[in-house]
């Protein structure tokens, strides 16, 4: 079951990048961003935004539940396996089990992370050292949070964490939610 990310009551900046043309498709995919995530990834956010919040910094989240076709709009601007999972196989993002974020300092600004969200290069894969010193402290501050909270990270995006063992959760169709993001 999906249920939105109550950002105000967990201090969570939701800026959905793909409710923009700011995103690696060049256009907006969602006409209704919303974001969204199941009932046990939603606790999870929490608690990292609440151990982000002990450290005096905040959680700022790019894309959440992510429906199948938007997982095709993104396969058709990256055929990447690399950056973007192939739809044919679900995203765990389609799963409602995948967040893309950042950390932001008290004052809602992004830390500095080496790379933009979404930039399918080289270096934004985690444990790079041809980012810059603060970027890679940044990164693994977001890492410690993140695992502590019980999240598993994907390698090759700093920004990407998951659920545990995606596959026991079902893929979600635009279809099936009401409103539709698309």
């Amino acid at each position: 079951m999906l249920v939105p990310v109550d950002a105000q009551q967990s201090g969570i900046i939701v800026t959905l990048a793909y409710g923009t043309p700011d995103n690696l498709s060049g256009r907006p995919i969602y006409l209704n961003p919303i974001c969204l995530l199941q009932v046990e990834a939603a606790a999870k956010l929490a608690h990292a935004a609440r151990l982000a919040q002990a450290l005096g910094l905040g959680l700022q989240i790019f894309d959440a539940y992510r429906p199948p076709e938007a997982q095709w709009r993104l396969w058709e601007a990256c055929p990447d396996p690399t950056f973007v999972a192939d739809p044919r196989r679900g995203s765990p993002h389609s799963r409602g089990i995948a967040i893309d974020l950042t950390l932001v300092d008290g004052n809602g600004r992004a830390l500095e992370m080496g790379t933009g969200f979404d930039a399918v290069v080289d270096q934004s894969h985690h444990a790079r050292t041809d980012v810059s010193p603060e970027a890679q402290r940044n990164r693994l501050l977001l890492l410690g949070l993140m695992t502590a909270a019980g999240w598993d990270n994907y390698s090759k995006e700093w920004w990407h964490y998951q659920l545990f063992d995606a596959k026991r959760y079902p893929l979600i169709a635009d279809g099936a939610m009401a409103p539709p993001l698309m």
